[in-house]
């Protein structure tokens, strides 16, 4: 399991907390600037993807604690096993072990061998399914993006109203007219600071680690193209 995003996110808050200040923590509480930033963003979200996007974002936070998932070292190791299976007792030899491996895309690439599929067409049949992948893992990546991107910007529109509805209901012409003019202006530039805080303390980190966990995923797939390949070829294990 990793848990480096769950500690950035407790640390980064923490942080924050301690640079306010515990006493003025109520200084930047206002429900109505947290319901315009953050349902903003959500519903910007909504907009931007469909449903069958967004329903996997369940899956994601999955994604961010694991750990350690691919192995590379074994990866390998079973790959030459493979290949001294295959030279020994040729292709057909592999169907046994195919039939024992759990992940999906490994599986398909030795029973693609298996049916002496052509390297060329094995090698596209490959490709196209790292493609979908990576073309799944981008529509993931894509919400947490666009979710630092709208955040950032609707803290900005809360600013907005703020300033306008500071500006309205100020009257010069009193003796008081701007006693008020501070807290109104706080109250104004909290959305702000709402939304950089989700944007670069959750949804930023989230979608860079997702891009790790792809990138992970990419390689642990393109090794194992590569060694069906060299398997087929029956190269020197």
């Amino acid at each position: 399991m990793d848990l480096s995003t769950i500690i950035g996110l407790v640390l980064g808050f923490a942080l924050i907390v301690w640079g306010i200040g515990i006493g003025q923590l109520g200084n930047f509480w206002d429900p109505k600037s947290l319901a315009l930033t953050v349902g903003g963003t959500v519903a910007a979200v909504i907009a931007s993807f469909p449903f069958g996007h967004l329903k996997k974002m369940g899956s994601h936070f999955k994604i961010l604690v694991a750990g350690g998932k691919y192995n590379y070292g074994a990866l390998i190791e079973q790959m030459v096993e493979m290949a001294q299976l295959a030279r020994q007792n040729g292709l057909l030899s592999l169907e046994e072990k195919a039939n024992e491996i759990d992940d999906p895309f490994f599986k398909e690439g030795l029973m693609l061998v298996v049916d002496a599929t052509e390297e060329e067409e094995l090698r596209a049949r490959l490709q196209n399914e790292l493609d979908n992948m990576a073309a799944r893992h981008d529509a993931g990546v894509a919400i947490y993006e666009k979710a630092a991107g709208y955040a950032p910007a609707f803290g900005m529109i809360g600013t907005l109203v703020g300033l306008v509805n500071m500006l309205k209901g100020m009257d010069l012409g009193s003796s008081d007219g701007a006693a008020t003019l501070g807290q109104d202006m706080g109250v104004a530039l909290i959305t702000t600071f709402y939304g950089s805080v989700l944007s670069n303390l959750i949804f930023h980190p989230i979608a860079k680690k997702l891009r790790i966990r792809q990138d992970e995923e990419e390689l642990y797939c393109s090794t194992i193209v590569e060694g069906i390949i060299a398997i087929q070829a029956g190269e020197n294990p």
